[in-house]
């Protein structure tokens, strides 16, 4: 097989051309692109990739269809945005709307038909945001970005420090300082504490070495560690 090395070289610009341009489109476009995507953000992103990767490996492709092509999308997303601020209908019709899946505690069929989503789909949803039992919910709602959001019933509410009547302190940030078993040199100096310490400290908690450490975080002063776990992980049945 004959290898045409000027035209894989040739690939080079246009990727880097590709590039800059996709990351002013994507400033235009704004955060939510890089965050969770509604529906048309979503098929907003999948054009514009495909154009992308279309004016890159096809040299039969007139590049400059490609970036007028992915400038379009991005001016329409653009205007989109803008549109969807002063108009709530359109905002609804465009975006979507939130759908309420559990309501009062119960499960509307309705709903999880209406929106593609099965049972199980649900409860991995509710398990990934700590509740697994779906009877502490009282209502989960469907995001318009896939997600679902739960409002857990009164009796499995976490009281803030209000309720509690508690004197508030400082939260405060965690660090991490050791990462699969590598030092991040730089995050620990920000912390004030040097490698010394962080060896005296894993000493007291039974670590002789970094290599058996999964992640170690630094937060008010307080080392936490977390080792390699290689158990096989438990299957959960439906």
């Amino acid at each position: 097989m004959n290898i045409d090395y000027v035209e894989a070289f040739e690939i080079i610009p246009r990727s880097i051309t590709s590039l800059v341009v996709l990351f002013f489109i994507t400033k235009l476009m704004g955060k939510k692109q890089v965050s969770e995507l509604s529906l048309f953000d979503y098929v907003i992103g999948i054009s514009i990739g495909n154009f992308t990767a279309e004016m890159v490996m096809n040299f039969d492709y007139q590049y400059i269809n490609g970036i007028v092509a992915i400038v379009s999308f991005g001016l329409v997303s653009y205007l989109v945005s803008v549109i969807t601020l002063k108009s709530i209908k359109l905002r609804r019709f465009i975006i979507g709307v939130p759908t309420v899946i559990i309501e009062d505690g119960k499960i509307n069929l309705e709903a999880l038909k209406s929106t593609k989503l099965d049972i199980n789909d649900l409860l991995e949803e509710c398990r990934s945001m700590g509740y697994f039992d779906i009877t502490q919910i009282s209502y989960a709602i469907l995001e318009v970005n896939g997600k679902i959001s739960v409002l857990p019933k009164s009796d499995y509410q976490v009281p803030n420090l209000t309720d509690l009547k508690i004197k508030k302190e400082k939260a405060y940030l965690s660090i991490n300082v050791i990462i699969d078993g590598k030092v991040m040199e730089e995050n620990l100096s920000n912390t004030n504490k040097d490698i010394t310490w962080l060896k005296q400290e894993l000493k007291k908690q039974g670590y002789t070495n970094f290599n058996n450490i999964l992640l170690a975080t630094i937060t008010n002063g307080n080392l936490a560690v977390f080792k390699k776990n290689h158990e096989e992980p438990k299957k959960v049945l439906e």
